[in-house]
């Protein structure tokens, strides 16, 4: 089987732009956070082999920015549909195609229907989407796409989750928009293998 073929600036180790961080450079806090990264599964999707890995060569953001992660994901209350269809949306918006990879098996274990997932994989109408649905894509799709969230959109939302919850959707939203920044900027490739989830819209 052939070795796969990256851009001449991607280390074949990390998959990326950057080197995979060396636990023996890292403090003792930054280290505990490369055993939990090393050890995937649960909170953790990919390991060091991804966004976990781009952070922590900024040990100290890595630090910071892990809770607010595992808050937004697991104690903010939203659910796991919400949480993996907000991921999805947000992936699909800004095209970042790790960050679909890493999700859509998860979005499917979290019960969003194959069906669903592919109106957003391929930006279909919503007119046939539970409410329930429908609203979380569409804020996604209004915060990207025309950057603007309409009044409509802002009620219905509203509506179904509250004010906190809703701040806290959009926070979720804005979280896996900066990682897919980081994925774009030192260009996260796919495991080999694995095909692009997202065909070309634009």
């Amino acid at each position: 089987m052939p070795l796969q073929q990256y851009p001449d600036d991607i280390d074949p180790e990390s998959g990326c732009r950057l080197p995979l961080p060396r636990r023996e450079e890292l403090s003792p806090e930054a280290q505990a956070i490369y055993d939990r990264l090393t050890t995937t599964g649960g909170e953790n999707l990919r390991g060091l082999r991804g966004p976990g890995g781009i952070q922590l060569h900024s040990p100290e953001l890595s630090r910071r920015s892990r809770p607010v992660n595992r808050y937004l994901r697991f104690e903010a209350g939203l659910g796991g549909r919400v949480r993996e269809l907000a991921i999805l949306a947000t992936a699909r918006e800004l095209d970042s195609q790790f960050e679909w990879a890493a999700h859509e098996d998860e979005a499917l274990r979290e019960g969003i229907a194959p069906e669903l997932i592919d109106t957003v994989r391929y930006r279909r109408t919503l007119d046939e989407v539970a409410e329930a649905d429908a609203i979380v894509i569409s804020l996604a799709r209004q915060i990207f796409g025309v950057r603007k969230v309409s009044s409509e959109t802002y009620a219905r939302c509203l509506v179904h989750f509250g004010r906190r919850m809703l701040v806290d959707l959009v926070a979720l939203i804005g979280n896996y928009a900066a990682t897919a920044a980081l994925l774009t900027a030192f260009d996260m490739q796919l495991d080999p293998g694995t095909e692009p989830g997202l065909p070309p819209l634009r």
